[in-house]
């Protein structure tokens, strides 16, 4: 059985802690020309937990996450969304991390010396007091401060059969042996899953389709792409799947992967260098009926058959790729067929430090 990260002809792809040059100088502790200047260039990528939150009168705005999960208001005409914090990294050809560290500059900058980061048309809103992520992850609602999906990816691609589990359950199932195969092949599944307005994001409805009768939530762990291919973040991912849909016919998959409230993402969107070792994650997952939990499992990412950057190469060969698209790497949490999910449900996926994916589950 072929290994994660066994093939050796793979194009090994840009990381976002790469090198760069700008205005001449040299950057990441390498010589620079003039040593009395610091360039942004030359800054070291920083560890940071970003959100998208709403704020009556005020709408989307940009957060960073302290280690006490205080929310930190940075939103500006650059950094008015996260989507757009990366496409300004692209653009001017600087890291995330350099964008980021500019972010944390401005926010400790005493207050006399900042621009006002709330205010609305008419300069009449005000900073809520005491933000924090606690106070964020309730259901959505517009006259509500809410969390929104860390990212407003243009496009969020799955990938299937990547854990054994998977394998094993969905060929006992269909009585083929193609999920197996597909596990032990050289190319991997990868299919569309959502855009922008198929996705939701905490406390966000997650649905079943009308048409199915085994709707079932798939956990993963999912990560964001930058404008070069390069894995600039990481999040939480509910591959919710109408299982019955595909079983029917494999064919199908596209009608079983692709419907409203298909994907949740959240809460959370965390730089790479906020993860020591993304193939050794412990993911728990539980699912609530009323009072009583009808659900639990858990499976750690280093079962994982791929490596984060092949995945990526197979996904980008001749096809396009939107920066900010969300990866979703497959699941290894197999809820029994016994237990298809149900309206009133919910749902909560947690990875320690990514906080916690929590949908409510709505039948259509």
């Amino acid at each position: 059985m072929r290994k994660r990260g066994q093939h050796s002809n793979f194009p090994k792809l840009k990381t976002s802690a790469r090198s760069l040059e700008r205005s001449g100088k040299q950057v990441y502790g390498e010589e620079r020309s003039c040593p009395n200047l610091l360039p942004r260039t030359a800054r070291k990528v920083k560890k940071m937990k970003l959100i998208q939150f709403h704020l009556p009168n005020l709408g989307k705005r940009v957060g960073i996450v302290t280690r006490d999960e205080e929310v930190i208001d940075v939103t500006s005409e650059e950094s008015a969304g996260v989507l757009e914090v990366l496409t300004l990294a692209h653009q001017e050809q600087v890291s995330l991390g350099v964008i980021l560290a500019d972010i944390q500059e401005k926010v400790a900058t005493p207050a006399p010396m900042r621009l006002p980061s709330f205010a609305d048309a008419e300069n009449t809103a005000t900073e809520p007091e005491g933000l924090t992520l606690k106070k964020l992850d309730v259901a959505p609602d517009e006259n509500v401060p809410h969390l929104l999906p860390p990212i407003d990816a243009p496009e969020v691609w799955g990938c299937g059969v990547t854990y054994k589990r998977s394998a094993e359950m969905r060929d006992d199932d269909t009585e083929q042996d193609i999920y197996s195969r597909v596990y032990h092949a050289d190319r991997p599944e990868i299919f569309f899953k959502a855009t922008p307005s198929r996705c939701v994001g905490p406390n966000g409805f997650i649905g079943i389709r009308s048409d199915s009768a085994l709707t079932a939530t798939e956990p993963e762990l999912a990560y964001i792409l930058g404008g070069d291919g390069e894995i600039v973040g990481y999040t939480l991912c509910n591959d919710v799947s109408a299982w019955d849909i595909e079983r029917d016919n494999p064919l199908y998959l596209p009608q079983s992967k692709v419907f409203y409230g298909c994907c949740a993402l959240g809460p959370m969107f965390l730089t790479p260098s906020e993860i020591d070792d993304p193939y050794n994650l412990e993911m728990q997952c539980t699912v609530l009926r009323g009072a009583d939990v009808i659900y639990q499992g858990e499976v750690n990412t280093s079962q994982i058959n791929w490596k984060f950057e092949q995945l990526t190469e197979f996904l980008m060969r001749d096809n396009p790729i939107p920066l900010g698209t969300v990866v979703s790497t497959g699941t290894g949490i197999i809820v029994p067929n016994e237990l298809p999910l149900a309206a009133g449900d919910v749902v909560q996926i947690d990875i320690e430090g990514f906080g916690t994916l929590s949908n409510p589950v709505k039948q259509f």
